[in-house]
């Protein structure tokens, strides 16, 4: 193959071991002039073009460090400005604040190619019982949080030839306890339906009880995903807060969905639409509803999560139940599904869970309840026969 001497340009050969390799130039060593070429290896002809590629993307971009002089706090820049592109502004906001606060203090330092699963590990291990300067301890869970973008970015390291194998990958995580669920019994809901009889917000709580929807999907619902004729729900955004500013993004998982809900949902929403009308009458030019979005306030202004959050407080504490959540109302909507007989399938699928196997997780402990009464239903059955 013809040599090509541009910068960053490479070649791949077939070596006498069966090994795969790819050279690059990287520049010209200043004192002789000549070009300064470094390699990559793979087991396959693909593994080492994907490599050279991104490689040689990189040194076109002038974001390319000789592997064996980036630290591992630069590498997570690079990670994070050339390889983070398709994941959410909010979760890229919680990335590069974890690795400015939590990670880069600690393991920002150490030359990636020198960073060893030992030193990972003593790093979860500190975090976890707040052993480092300045730094409160934190749960398994943020820890495995930590792990998520260490490994990540390790893993990317690996697949551009910058590093051999992912240290991360043998580290051993703590154990995370599952989180408790609290969803709302039937009493408990009956008494949550009254309290917010007289709520301005009561329904928005009433579609988020009886839909599942998260917080965000609810503040985010837009009236042109709603059909109201043939009774269907859209699921295809989420109103999060971003840099200061409420912005529709996807929604968990990116995964949008549709849903039937009951006819009395679609019947509290054709409620909300007239009087969304009569509020658009009375506010007049001052009415801002641009995106049409369902639920708002006396001039069309979407709600933000801290009111509702303050709104939905104020209904559980005249309840006597403060530790209920907003998210308990998705808990009480599955929980009530799976009880009413709904297979698991579809309560994932109107909950927008990303796998079945992840609905079971949560709500495995319902469907080994009603077996159980199933069973003693049975019995009751059969000794009946037998009396």
């Amino acid at each position: 193959m013809a040599k090509r001497n541009a910068q960053g340009a490479g070649s791949i050969r077939e070596r006498k071991d069966g090994l795969w390799e790819a050279r690059y130039t990287v520049g010209r060593n200043p004192a002789t002039g000549k070009q300064v070429r470094k390699s990559v290896y793979g087991k396959t002809q693909q593994e080492v073009r994907k490599k050279l590629t991104a490689i040689t993307s990189d040194l076109d971009n002038g974001v390319f460090t000789e592997p064996s002089k980036l630290t591992f706090g630069n590498w997570l820049k690079i990670w994070l400005d050339e390889y983070c592109g398709s994941i959410k502004p909010r979760t890229k906001s919680l990335y590069e604040n974890c690795i400015e606060y939590r990670i880069k203090p600690f393991l920002g330092s150490v030359k990636l190619q020198k960073l060893k699963p030992a030193m990972i590990q003593k790093f979860y291990n500190d975090a976890l019982n707040g052993k480092q300067d300045n730094k409160k301890a934190i749960s398994p869970k943020t820890v495995k949080n930590l792990h998520g973008i260490v490994h990540k970015a390790l893993q990317q390291a690996v697949e551009i030839g910058y590093i051999k194998l992912n240290p991360a990958a043998v580290c051993v995580l703590p154990k995370v306890q599952k989180a408790k669920i609290n969803p709302m019994d039937e009493q408990q809901t009956k008494l949550f339906i009254k309290a917010i009889a007289n709520e301005p917000l009561r329904r928005l709580f009433l579609v988020a009880l009886f839909t599942g929807m998260r917080e965000g999907e609810v503040i985010g619902l837009t009236w042109d995903n709603v059909d109201l004729k043939n009774g269907t729900i859209y699921i295809a955004q989420q109103l999060q807060r971003h840099d200061g500013e409420y912005k529709l993004m996807p929604p968990k998982n990116s995964k949008s969905r549709l849903i039937v809900p009951a006819p009395y949902i679609m019947d509290i929403l054709k409620e909300e639409q007239t009087a969304q009308k009569e509020n658009r009458l009375k506010a007049g030019p001052l009415w801002e509803n641009k995106k049409g979005f369902v639920f708002t306030n006396a001039i069309g202004g979407h709600y933000s999560q801290q009111y509702v959050h303050k709104k939905f407080k104020n209904v559980v504490q005249s309840i006597e139940m403060p530790s209920l959540r907003f998210h308990d109302l998705r808990h009480t909507y599955a929980v009530a599904a799976i009880r009413a007989g709904d297979d698991i399938k579809t309560v994932s699928e109107n909950l927008g869970h990303a796998s079945v196997a992840f609905t079971l997780d949560i709500y495995g402990h319902v469907t080994d309840e009603m077996r159980q009464s199933s069973a003693e239903r049975m019995q009751a059955y059969i000794d009946r026969l037998q009396a």
